[in-house]
Parts: C-alpha cells; sequence; structure tokens
C-alpha cells in the first residue's frame, strides 16, 4: 500500500487532523519485480543471466577471503557443435535444446547452487562451500552423463555433448571476471583433447593459451608475408605405375622450426585463417602445376591436388576467386583436384550442391577426402557432384590389422567403381597394403611408400627421373600388375 498524508492546521498553525490516502500499488510492485527479475536472468531458459552469476560470485569470493576455505567454484559448460544444430536444424530447435540443457543443469547440482546461461550455448555453474576438488568433478562427471542421454525435440531425438572447464576458487581470486576467465580456459583445453570432457584449470594451461595466442599472432603476419611454403606429395596410378600428379601440402617455418600441419592448420581453421592460407595454397599449387605441365608435356598431363575446407566454400566471392586463379596461371582443365572434407554432407542442401557444380562447371575435378571418417554415406555420393573419393589411411592400415578391415576398403572401392568414382588410397606404407589396393581395383595411391612431401624442386627431379625411366617411345607401358616404387622413395 501507498500511504499519503497531509496536517490540516487551524490559524494558530496547530495541527488539527490529518488528511490522506491509501493506495493499492502491488500491480505497481509486481510489475518492478518482473523488471527486476527479467534484469537478472534469461528470457528463454529462466535461468540467472551473466549479471547476476557475477554478483553471486563476487560475494562468494568476498566470503572466501574473509574466512579461507571451503572455496566457491565455477564451472564453465560449452555445448559441443551446437551451431550444427541450429544450422542443420533450425533456431527454434536449437532454443528447445538449450531449455532441455538448462533443467538437466539445474538437475545436477544442489539448490543453492547457481546454473546461469552465460550467453549462445555458454553456461555457467557457482557452486559455493566446496570441501575439495573431487566434489566439482563429481559434479562435471554428473553433468557429462546428463546431456549424453537424447532429448526428443518436435520430429528429432538429439545427443548433445559438453566440454567443461572448472576453476577453484580461493583467496588469490580478487574479482569474479578472473575465475571466470580460468574456467573458460580450462573449458577450451577440454575442446582442444577431444571435447565431451571436463578439465580443471591451473597456471600451466594459461600458459599454454598465451603460447597459442602468440602462435596465432605469428600465423596470421606469415599469412600476410606469404611466408607459408608449399610441399608436393606424388599420387601414383596403378594403371600406369608412374606418378599422375601431386598433391599440394602447407608448410610453415616459425621462428627456423617447422610446425606440424596438425598444429597449426586445427588453429587456422578455429580463428578463421584457413581460407586466406588455402587461397594461397590453390594459387601457388595451380601456378606451379601449368609451370610442370610446360616442362613436362606428358600424354597423361599431370594433377595437382589441394585442399578446399567446408569454411571456405562458404567464403563470399570464393567462384570469381577460382576463375582468377585459372586465368592467370593456367593449368590444363581438369587437372586440378580440390579435395573437400565430409563436413560440407552435412549441409546436403541445394546451394552447397549447385556451389560445388559450379565449381566444377569452372574446370576444377572434386574429390571428397577422408571418406569413411565421419558422416560418409553413399547415397550422399550419388548426389553431391564429386568425381573421386580419398580413401582415409586409417582404413588402409587397418588393412593388415583384420580380415574385416580388408574387407571394408574391399567394399568401399567396389560401391564407389558403382557410382563411376575413382578411388585414391592415402597413407600407403607398405608393399603388402600396396599389394592389397591394386587387387581391390584401387586407381591411385599416395603415402611414404613413395614419397614424402618434397619441395617443388625435388618434385620436380621425380617427374624428369621417371621420364628418363618410361620411354614411351621406346618402352611398353608396365604391366597394371607393376607398381614401380624403388627410385620414387625419396
Amino acid at each position: 500500500m501507498l500511504c499519503r498524508g497531509l496536517a490540516v492546521r487551524d490559524g494558530n498553525g496547530t495541527a488539527e487532523r490529518i488528511v490522506g490516502s491509501q493506495t493499492d500499488i502491488t500491480s505497481r510492485k509486481d510489475a518492478e519485480a518482473r523488471l527486476l527479475h527479467d534484469a537478472l536472468h534469461d528470457a528463454l531458459t529462466r535461468l540467472p543471466n551473466r549479471a547476476l552469476l557475477l554478483e553471486r560470485l563476487d560475494r562468494c569470493l568476498a566470503q572466501t577471503r574473509r574466512r579461507g576455505s571451503p572455496y566457491c567454484t565455477v564451472l564453465f559448460v560449452d555445448l559441443d557443435r551446437f551451431k550444427n544444430v541450429n544450422d542443420s536444424l533450425g533456431h527454434s530447435v536449437g532454443d528447445q535444446l538449450l531449455v532441455q540443457v538448462a533443467r538437466k543443469l539445474e538437475q545436477c547440482v544442489r539448490p543453492t547452487d547457481t546454473v546461469a546461461r552465460f550467453g549462445g550455448d555458454e553456461f555457467a555453474i557457482l557452486l559455493e562451500d566446496l570441501e575439495s576438488a573431487t566434489a566439482a568433478s563429481e559434479v562435471a562427471e554428473r553433468i557429462l552423463q546428463a546431456l549424453s542421454e537424447s532429448v526428443r525435440l518436435d520430429t528429432h531425438e538429439i545427443v548433445t555433448t559438453a566440454s567443461i572447464g572448472i576453476a577453484l576458487g580461493n583467496e588469490n581470486y580478487e574479482a569474479a571476471d578472473e575465475l571466470l576467465r580460468d574456467a573458460d580456459v580450462a573449458m577450451y583445453r577440454a575442446k582442444e583433447l577431444g571435447k565431451a570432457r571436463y578439465e580443471v584449470f591451473d597456471t600451466s594451461l594459461r600458459e599454454h593459451v598465451r603460447a597459442r595466442l602468440d602462435c596465432e599472432a605469428d600465423l596470421r603476419r606469415a599469412i600476410e608475408c606469404q611466408e607459408l611454403e608449399l610441399a608436393y606429395q606424388p599420387v601414383v596410378s596403378f594403371g600406369s605405375g608412374r606418378i599422375s600428379g601431386f598433391e599440394a601440402l602447407a608448410r610453415w617455418q616459425r621462428n627456423g622450426r617447422a610446425v606440424p600441419p596438425s598444429d597449426f592448420i586445427p588453429l587456422a581453421e578455429e580463428t578463421g585463417l584457413i581460407p586466406a592460407i588455402e587461397q594461397l595454397l590453390i594459387f601457388r599449387a595451380c601456378q606451379k602445376l601449368a609451370d610442370w605441365q610446360r616442362e613436362f608435356p606428358l600424354e597423361e598431363p599431370l594433377t595437382m591436388n589441394v585442399n578446399l575446407s567446408g569454411r571456405h566454400l562458404r567464403e563470399p566471392g570464393l567462384i570469381d576467386y577460382l576463375c582468377d586463379v585459372l586465368a592467370e596461371t593456367q593449368p590444363l582443365p581438369g587437372t586440378v583436384r580440390l579435395e573437400i572434407t565430409e563436413s560440407v554432407l552435412l549441409a546436403n542442401d541445394t546451394a552447397t550442391n549447385e556451389l560445388l557444380q559450379q565449381i566444377r562447371d569452372l574446370g576444377f575435378k572434386l574429390v571428397l577426402d577422408d571418406f569413411g571418417t565421419g558422416y560418409s554415406s553413399l547415397s550422399y555420393l550419388q548426389r553431391l557432384p564429386v568425381d573421386a573419393v580419398k580413401l582415409d589411411r586409417s582404413f588402409v592400415q587397418g588393412m593388415e590389422a583384420s580380415e574385416d578391415g580388408a574387407a571394408i576398403v574391399k567394399t568401399v572401392v567396389a560401391l564407389a567403381k558403382q557410382l563411376s568414382l575413382a578411388v585414391v588410397a592415402e597413407g600407403v606404407e607398405t608393399i603388402a597394403e600396396l599389394d592389397r589396393l591394386r587387387h581391390f581395383g584401387c586407381d591411385m595411391a599416395q603415402g611414404f611408400l613413395f614419397s614424402r612431401p618434397v619441395d617443388a624442386n625435388a618434385a620436380a627431379a621425380l617427374v624428369a627421373r621417371e621420364i628418363s625411366i618410361f620411354d614411351c617411345s621406346k618402352r611398353p607401358r608396365p604391366s597394371r600388375n607393376r607398381v614401380r616404387r624403388s627410385r620414387l622413395v625419396a
């Protein structure tokens, strides 16, 4: 109630009585409470938001500094591959999934703990009065178990996972942002180590993040200054027994030390630098291929395989760029093969198919890379305009481990042939693997058995040496049963 009162005075100024009113302001107070609640809670999930979490975390840290342990702990939870749900099923389904995740998180903690939506697909959990890190790990394990259970949304059944970072608060933390930062660092480490897991923060992780940021800065400079180099690995044809072409691979020397592609390529993909790297790679590879085709005018022209990531495919202006590359470098039509990863199959939409067809119409061939390791489906292959599949090295090496592994390779090769697709096997390292692949009908192979990736001069020397050995005008072509390798090993 809102009470108002006014004294009524006589001629001498003496108060005689009071007049006033009482007003029911319940609706106004309710509205104010709703506004305050909405300011501190997420509209979608009804969880506390970042502002409320920071307020409670600051209070908890202040208590920790005053009295010491027990400590407060923060869990930073990030859903894995949530973007795929939004992109493939729509934002409405994505929102429903976030609500379901919020309810699951609430069930995994005590009523006195705080589960907050931090933004997007990120959640933060404040656990107060914990006696040990073990208790926080137990909560993280409960969350991973709860999220692994499928949920049905509309007509879709979805299983999601999360990467969780844990930061244990103590009297050394001055502000909530510091604790959240360290939990975030631990979460990213969990993602790097394979997702669907948790990591507990320690100071070495902070150094790891700083080193990663330095590496990213150096990589950006290397791209801007065009310091990345190319290496070329021969692709050998089973039909002729000769080098049919090369795969161009990016190489980076950082401060005089070679950085493994397994280190800087994932970093480039995560930071959005991969399109710039691939543009440099494609141009130089096409330029070198055209030079070699003029230097070695073979009956079957040399080819060049170059990687094209799913992220690069979504870049505006890709078609114009590829047109410019062909116009400037002028390799022979159909001799540049762009290797696309299986991530493009996730889209499986008309726009993607049309884009791939436009690339083929320019004169490029398309190869599906790492076939069998991700979302492979032969039904996709029937719709996608690809020319060949590249059998992943894990399948090639699995042939010797078991007969089941060999049967898988044999079946994949046979089915690809039914779809009129060429098959390239990568990672070939032994004669036994080579013989089996030839027997199964594989078209081409590459791997350390023939040559490691080499620089441009060494690659040209391999071709020149082959020409001197396989003089087609003087010698008959090799039998299909022979693949000359001894002179290719580098």
